[in-house]
């Protein structure tokens, strides 16, 4: 992370759970991400961010997955297909509302050239969206075959950009600069020692919490402080998409519990998730013994015993919580296509914790 960057939140703040040691979704051994930031003026302001499971070719070796919607007034493509089989099998791409269709077709035409895909003749991107369009002139529709390939070239299987980047390059939460976040916790060697790791597409609004403590109520309006024409949107209206990865060795069903976690999360930074968010999850496990193939008429399906569930549980929630305020403290200003949205400005955010004895520990 360059010096002239922000800090994060902290390391494990909010929560009680340890973090992995980049306190991000890499955390979990073989994901890995890749971003293209299309940053064009004031008129472009948008992306793609892309999450990989493991290195290798996703098609040929699946994981099992889930999806989960908070709400859904959103276009998340491949829904069903994961839903119905319980596996993903290309990567997670992110992008603006309206290049969803365009990073789909992409990402197809990427795939199909892949190694051993020549007899291929069916396969499911799945490519989730929140709506950049304050920033970013949505309508042109400007993300092409070029960005996509582009964040796949530039995966990184150790630290995550995050802030005004990729996907996040055009996105407003709570009225202030969004982005992409991430974050990790580990469990305990007596609870599986198993990693959760958490990235965000941050794209929501509502009344900004950090920790419990309503720092809504310290900030100064958004769009005074940008001194904007146009208010940049701070209502619950907005998306968020959430990607959530652990080594456990689950199946979907437990996949599907995991990821409804995350949610509670996200209600912690202060949203309700209303009418016009598209609240998203997806969770997928990268457990060696649980990978499966398209060849092999029977697939292994190891999974943890219910007990053993709840640590997951605190996990996510943890994870999803701090990756979305790493989002915003992680986040620049940007000016954009009708307007500003300011960098959240920590000082207030800061004090406010100060008082309510919530200070963040010092970050990684």
């Amino acid at each position: 992370m360059g010096p002239d960057l922000p800090p994060r939140i902290g390391r494990g703040d909010p929560g009680t759970l340890p973090t992995g040691p980049r306190n991000a979704i890499t955390d979990v051994a073989g994901v890995g991400v890749g971003h293209a930031t299309l940053a064009e003026g004031t008129r472009f302001n948008t992306g793609v961010t892309v999450v990989v499971p493991h290195p290798r070719n996703a098609y040929r070796e699946r994981v099992p997955a889930a999806v989960v919607v908070g709400n859904g007034f959103g276009k998340l493509t491949g829904i069903t297909q994961v839903q119905e089989l319980g596996e993903l099998e290309t990567p997670i791409f992110l992008t603006g509302t309206l290049s969803t269709w365009k990073v789909a077709d992409a990402a197809v035409d990427w795939l199909l050239r892949q190694p051993g895909m020549d007899n291929v003749r069916s396969i499911n991107p799945v490519v989730g969206e929140t709506n950049d369009g304050y920033l970013s002139d949505i309508r042109a529709r400007p993300v092409t075959p070029a960005l996509v390939e582009q964040a796949l070239a530039g995966i990184s299987f150790a630290e995550v950009e995050e802030g005004a980047v990729g996907a996040g390059a055009g996105t407003v939460a709570f009225g202030w600069k969004g982005g992409i976040g991430t974050s990790s916790r580990r469990l305990a060697a007596g609870d599986g020692g198993d990693t959760v790791g958490v990235l965000v597409q941050s794209n929501f609004g509502g009344e900004l919490t950090i920790a419990g403590v309503p720092v809504w109520k310290q900030l100064p309006d958004p769009g005074e402080y940008a001194r904007n024409l146009t208010t940049p949107p701070s209502t619950g209206d907005g998306s968020i998409m959430m990607v959530v990865a652990t080594d456990a060795p689950l199946d979907p069903q437990q996949l599907q519990r995991l990821a409804r976690r995350a949610l509670v999360g996200l209600a912690r930074t202060g949203s309700v998730m209303s009418n016009g968010s598209g609240d998203y999850v997806i969770a997928f496990s990268t457990a060696p013994e649980n990978l499966r193939s398209p060849d092999r008429p029977l697939q292994p399906a190891r999974s943890l015993a219910g007990e053993a569930m709840s640590p997951l549980f605190q996990a996510a929630a943890e994870a999803t919580e701090e990756a979305i305020v790493n989002s915003m403290f992680r986040a620049r200003t940007v000016r954009g296509h009708r307007g500003t949205a300011a960098a959240l400005p920590l000082e207030p955010v800061l004090e406010a914790l100060d008082r309510a004895g919530a200070r963040p520990r010092p970050a990684p």
